[in-house]
């Protein structure tokens, strides 16, 4: 099914002419009559295409087995590959890139969480949903895209949710707002250190798919300075096209703000960010080794800490600290000291994402520089 968006990316023109069809009648063929007149849409439709493949043609997940990292069927991920981890239920579970460049959106449900775990690769956008907004339904991959990003659709309404605005757009539900959850994305191998009890999604999810790095479908889309495939704003030249940058969105009529990982990176193997975000403190860590940087209030159980990078002992290795000696993790807990097992309170609408496709969501964003 991937390879109909890719073989669709070579047409632009085809593109054109099917895009707005679709996104006005996602159960729709491309090439029926229009749009419903009863949906309302409110996305700009210049940036409002299909991605190439029909609704589902891009198989979501429903409850994927889980396993231990250390089981046969993890043995498709290697260390470096990323991942995007996130507790279920207190309970650690990463969901591997590797999946959702097939997949786009993992369904997971726990004894007291319905989440959708999403991911775009030409976005290379990372968000964490909570599903109760549907009541427990499940969000599946529409094959639209809008300002290059996927868009998602729910079975029971057929409204459209595009991932980086985090609300539907077209549809009964236009104007609903998803509820984000805290989700750390990095690597494999620093996600497994962090959280050794964590579960992963095994390579049996019942699709005939080789999960490893080697079946990347995207080709050298991720280089730094690549270019988009499909129709994007007025690039923001501040940063490379796609270099990763750890964002915080602005409410109405606040400012968000993003991180760059190259900008964090030179600052040393660990990063310690204090700033203020529209009023509110928050701490930025950046770890390279793990690849990765996450945002959180500095508060552990109501009590304000205040987080540096120290030695830790006479390891030779560096730590993220507070001022009681407790040591913390890329995910926010404290992995030792006073206050282990305590966690960071995290800033759950924080995700990772590719630097222009952040600038186009959050127009005139504010960039961090050191």
């Amino acid at each position: 099914m991937i390879e109909s968006r890719f073989s669709s990316v070579r047409s632009l023109a085809f593109l054109g002419a099917i895009g707005v069809a679709a996104a006005c009648d996602p159960a729709g063929p491309a090439g029926t009559e229009g749009p419903d007149p009863l949906l309302q849409c409110d996305l700009d439709q210049e940036f409002l295409m299909s991605g190439g493949a029909p609704r589902d043609g891009i198989p979501a997940l429903s409850n994927p087995p889980l396993v231990a990292w250390n089981r046969p069927e993890a043995a498709y991920l290697a260390d470096d590959d990323r991942v995007i981890g996130l507790l279920v239920d207190g309970q650690p579970v990463a969901v591997p890139h590797n999946i959702l460049w097939h997949h786009e959106v993992v369904n997971l449900d726990g004894v007291m969480s319905r989440l959708a775990v999403t991911y775009c690769p030409l976005t290379g956008s990372a968000i964490v949903f909570d599903r109760s907004v549907l009541g427990g339904g499940e969000f599946r991959v529409s094959g639209l895209l809008y300002q290059s990003n996927l868009i998602m659709f729910d079975r029971d309404t057929d409204s459209l949710w595009p991932q980086m605005l985090a609300q539907a757009r077209c549809g009964p539900l236009n104007g609903t707002v998803i509820p984000q959850r805290a989700a750390w994305e990095m690597t494999w191998a620093a996600w497994r250190a962090m959280n050794p009890a964590t579960t992963v999604v095994s390579s049996d999810t019942g699709h005939e798919t080789d999960y490893t790095a080697q079946s990347y479908p995207y080709g050298d889309y991720e280089d730094l300075n690549s270019a988009y495939w499909f129709e994007m704003p007025e690039a923001d030249r501040r940063r490379p096209p796609k270099e990763r940058v750890l964002g915080i969105p602005g409410g109405p009529g606040l400012r968000s703000i993003a991180f760059p990982f190259l900008e964090l990176d030179a600052v040393g193997e660990l990063a310690v960010v204090d700033t203020v975000v529209n009023g509110t403190d928050v701490v930025v860590l950046w770890d390279r080794q793990a690849r990765g940087a996450a945002a959180f209030e500095p508060m552990v159980d109501g009590e304000a800490v205040t987080i540096e990078v120290r030695p830790i002992g006479g390891l030779g290795a560096m730590g993220f600290f507070d001022q009681d000696g407790s040591i913390y993790g890329l995910d926010g807990e404290a992995k030792s000291g006073p206050r282990r097992g305590q966690r960071l309170r995290a800033v759950d609408d924080a995700y990772v994402s590719f630097w222009r496709a952040w600038a186009a969501f959050q127009d005139g964003t504010d960039v961090w520089e050191r």
